[in-house]
């Protein structure tokens, strides 16, 4: 995918999710300030996140799901329901996290439009050296990863492990988790979230 495609497939989500984070917190009754104390976060920030000048960490936009009654996978969904999708090479849905490493963000490449309902939740984890998850985080469900190219530290529950291309990994998304790419070059990880996260 082209810098170019990369940086428009990227702006409009940032700006869809902004929108949905400001439509889900005015239903909430809740200020800025309010999420901020409930989240941990500046009221500064969440405003970038809702005016979609920023793109929150996967941590934060974890914690903002949960006290806006919603979970990330539905911050991200396709409204528009299709019996089969077919994404050819550099036209899957791109989100960028908050999780900047001198090399650039993270991505997230959707393999699996979300829609409400949905049971797999799937995306191709685009991670440059130094970055990653940004925090640890917890939620309901199961994960499985399959780490294509690259090197990755994933830590499951205080244990930690390193994986590389060919390696995969499975385990119960209860247990505190993050990740992190600990090589020199990009990694590619195909994960799959059940129920979507």
């Amino acid at each position: 995918m082209s810098e170019t495609n990369m940086q428009q497939a990227h702006e409009a989500p940032a700006h869809d999710l902004g929108a949905k984070l400001r439509h889900l917190r005015k239903k909430k009754h809740l200020t800025l300030k309010q999420l901020g104390d409930l989240t941990g976060c500046s009221e500064s920030m969440l405003s970038k996140c809702e005016r979609g000048h920023v793109v929150p960490s996967l941590d934060l936009l974890s914690r903002v799901a949960m006290q806006l009654g919603t979970s990330v996978a539905e911050l991200f969904s396709d409204s528009q329901e299709r019996s089969c999708v077919v994404y050819k090479d550099g036209e899957r849905p791109v989100l960028e996290l908050g999780t900047a490493s001198p090399r650039g963000h993270t991505l997230l490449e959707r393999l699996i439009p979300y829609t409400q309902g949905r049971q797999l939740n799937a995306n191709l984890h685009v991670v440059p050296p130094g970055g990653g998850s940004a925090g640890t985080l917890s939620h309901v469900g199961e994960e499985v990863g399959f780490v294509i190219e690259g090197y990755i530290e994933i830590e499951v529950d205080g244990a930690a492990h390193l994986i590389g291309p060919g390696g995969s990994f499975f385990f119960r998304s209860e247990l505190p988790h993050r990740y992190r790419n600990i090589g020199q070059t990009t990694a590619r990880i195909v994960w799959v979230n059940s129920p979507p996260y």
